[in-house]
This record gives structure tokens, sequence and C-alpha cells, in this order.
């Protein structure tokens, strides 16, 4: 099993939870973080003043899926996410040893 964690833009996440339906992916979490990565944030103009932005608004999604899913999740959040503009986003792959459905009992592929 693989997890995958992708940090994006907010607007996106649309488009990435729609491009994770139709390669077959019934569940995600999504959180809103903040945070900065090579562009360090933004000025931004407010009521005549200047100020630094240092973390900007995104999200981000976990999922855990089968090995044979997680190259496909991968190609649809970075295709979904992609707007060719700094910021779009990091994604994280990692490898899961275990999971439970805590209601069932379920263990490894099954629990999830």
């Amino acid at each position: 099993m693989k997890k995958i964690e992708a940090i994006i833009k907010p607007f996106k996440l649309d488009d990435v939870k729609e491009a994770l339906s139709e390669i077959g992916l019934q569940g995600m979490t999504v959180t809103d973080v903040r945070g900065f990565g090579r562009q360090k944030g933004h000025t931004e103009l407010y009521r005549g003043a200047e100020y630094v932005v240092d973390f900007l608004p995104k999200v981000k999604i976990e999922i855990v899926t089968t090995d044979a899913l997680a190259d496909r999740a991968v190609e649809a959040i970075q295709a979904a996410a992609h707007s060719g503009r700094i910021g779009d986003g990091k994604i994280f792959v990692s490898t899961i040893e275990n999971a439970v459905r805590i209601r069932t009992g379920e263990a490894g592929e099954d629990a999830i």
C-alpha cells in the first residue's frame, strides 16, 4: 500500500477530487494548511500599506491506496493540479505497512 500526500492550491481541489474519482479512488482526507516553498511567500498591498505574506494557503490531500493504483493516482493529481505557475505544489509517496478498519477489523488492502 502507498500513502500519497499532495500539497496543492486550494482552487484546484475540486479538479483533483474529480480526477481521483475517475480512476476509482473512493476516499481522501483534506486539510487546510499554510506554507511556502521556493517562492518564499509574496507581498500584498492592504489599505495603502505593503506587507509580506510568508505562509500561503494550501490544501493537503492524503490518500492511502493499493500499489497498483498509486502511479495512476499520482498522475491524476499532477495533471489536475498543474497550472504551470510557481506554487502548484508537491506530491509525496510513502509506503504503508498496514491499515485496519476500526469498525470491521479488516486489515491490509481490505481496510482501504
